[in-house]
Formats: structure tokens, C-alpha cells, sequence
């Protein structure tokens, strides 16, 4: 059944003018009155206390009207589906050049990523003045979305807006909470589950678990300053291992590492 991300208040039984990027994708598929489709609304742009169910969960609906431009829909029955992963991951990355920062986001979302913090580092290929940055980050927000509602994931993971390694690193000198991981060829280094399994122990099935943010550089990885200045933050270095990959390969694989 085609799925709709609608980041508004829903409530069963409720006529409902689906979003502008809802509705043109109803559109494309040709949907007819009376067809079946379901929403969720978990994610950037919707506010938990303008509504009568939790974060998550996802509900049926149906094609009431299809205009020119809009679509109405009836708003049925809610399911608290949770397809979440056990662990709530952060990743924080050097932005790949070309279109690999797409992929990378795709798949990220895919995997049950939280959220994703695009990060200029001295070695950085793309490089975005403010107004650039901010397109990139609409955009990567709209791939995240697409991927959300192609993958049956019920809350978008946010994208937030572009930042300098070195900013992003001393917001985070300010936050205390949860485990720190950086990928790093460093001698020595342990291996991602490794670190995982020593800091949280198996997840059990609605167990709470601290969040994760995981730092991952571009192409050619961080530099020697980079690094340190990470690790005197607090992030503990990983490795995924002898091979070398690509740095969108490296982000993801170390998110299959933690979240599956």
C-alpha cells in the first residue's frame, strides 16, 4: 500500500487536504477516489502535543477527492507500529562530493538512522556558502522522506543545517549525555559492535537506550587536529576494520554495525 509522510495533526475519521509533496505524489500514481493508502506524520515539522497519539505509529486512510492540485483524504484507523531501531543513532559526517551525500541520506534512513549533521572538515570536496547549504539541506530533507515512506519507517530522521566541524564539536563539548563513537585508522582501535556491546550490553525489546552519535569523516577522513580535537570531546575511536572504503560506504556501514 502507497505510503505518505504528513507532518500535521491526524485523527481517525477526520477529511484531511494532504500536504503540497503528498498530494503531487498521489497524483503520479494516478490514485482514485476510494483507493486505500496510509500516513504517518513522525518527524521534522510536527508538533506531539497537537495530537492524541504518540510519535510513531502510522494510520490508514483513503482517496475521498483528487482535484487539480489537491487531494482530500478520510483519515482511518491508527496503529502504533514501531519500526524503530533499538538504538537511537546520530551521525555526524563530512559531507561526500557529487551526488554520494544523497545516497548516503537514502540509505542512512533506510537503515533507522535518528538524525544526520552535515559537516564541513578541512578535507571536505563540497563546500556550501549559506545559501547553497540551505537548499542542500531541504533537499536532502526531502530524499530523507522519500526513503522513509519507501522503507516503512515511521518517524524521518531530521537533517539539520550545515555546519562547520569545528562548530558542531563545540555545541557538543556542551552536551553530556550518551556514547560518542569517531571513525578512525588510529593503531589501536576498536571495533564498532565492540564498542557498542561494551557501552549499552544487548538491547532488549522496549528497553531505553542512550543515544549514539557517530562521527565519520569525508574523503581521505579527518585530519590528525581533527581528530584530536574530537577525542579530548569525549569520542572514543572505531574502526570497521583492514579494508579501505569509500567515505559514504564507511558512514553506512558502521550505521548497518549499530543499528541492525
Amino acid at each position: 500500500m502507497p505510503r505518505f509522510y504528513c507532518p500535521t495533526s491526524l485523527r481517525c475519521g477526520e477529511l484531511l487536504d494532504l500536504p503540497a509533496s503528498a498530494a503531487r505524489h498521489v497524483q503520479v500514481l494516478r490514485l482514485q477516489p476510494g483507493d486505500s493508502i496510509t500516513l504517518f506524520n513522525g518527524g521534522p515539522g510536527w508538533d506531539e502535543r497537537d495530537s492524541e497519539h504518540p510519535q510513531g505509529g502510522e494510520f490508514e486512510a483513503s482517496v475521498t477527492r483528487m482535484g487539480r492540485s489537491d487531494v482530500q483524504v478520510q483519515v482511518g484507523a491508527y496503529h502504533a507500529v514501531e519500526r524503530e531501531a533499538a538504538h537511537q543513532v546520530h551521525l555526524a559526517v563530512g559531507m561526500p562530493a557529487n551526488e554520494r551525500m544523497d545516497w548516503l541520506v537514502e540509505k542512512a534512513t533506510e537503515l533507522g538512522v535518528a538524525s544526520i549533521q552535515p559537516l564541513m572538515t578541512e578535507r571536505s570536496v563540497l563546500r556550501l556558502n549559506p545559501e547553497r547549504a540551505g537548499k542542500k539541506q531541504a533537499h536532502w530533507q526531502s530524499v530523507a522522506v522519500a526513503a522513509c515512506e519507501q522503507c516503512g519507517g515511521n518517524r524521518v530522521p531530521v537533517i539539520h543545517a550545515v555546519m562547520t566541524l569545528a562548530a558542531w564539536i563545540k555545541a557538543q563539548a556542551a552536551q553530556a549525555s550518551g556514547q560518542r563513537l569517531l571513525l578512525s585508522l588510529r593503531p589501536g582501535t576498536q571495533s564498532v559492535r565492540a564498542a557498542v556491546n561494551a557501552f549499552a550490553g544487548p538491547a532488549s525489546a522496549g528497553a531505553p537506550t542512550e543515544a549514539i552519535t557517530f562521527l565519520s569523516g569525508p574523503e581521505g577522513g579527518l585530519s590528525p587536529a581533527e581528530e584530536d580535537i574530537a577525542l579530548a570531546c569525549g569520542f572514543a575511536p572505531v574502526t570497521l576494520g583492514t579494508r579501505v572504503l569509500r567515505a559514504e560506504t564507511a558512514a553506512v556501514a558502521a550505521l548497518a554495525a549499530l543499528l541492525v
